[in-house]
């Protein structure tokens, strides 16, 4: 039992930043791309919305 709980932890973790990894090539990709910067510019959208990964202890806000 000892031998299957470390690997599903290690995937669980290594999914996890997996996925911050795509989340801000994603979103960074989009408000730089021209697309996004004319969606923004046109109906005002907020594309720099601000996620739970955001908040973190180095933020000086």
């Amino acid at each position: 039992m000892e031998g299957i709980i470390l690997p599903i932890v290690l995937s669980i973790v290594g999914i996890f930043i997996l996925y911050v990894v795509v989340e801000t090539a994603v979103r960074r990709g989009i408000n730089r791309s021209i697309v996004g910067q004319s969606l923004e510019k046109q109906d005002g959208m907020d594309v720099n919305k601000k996620s739970f990964l955001d908040h973190d202890l180095d933020n000086e806000e």
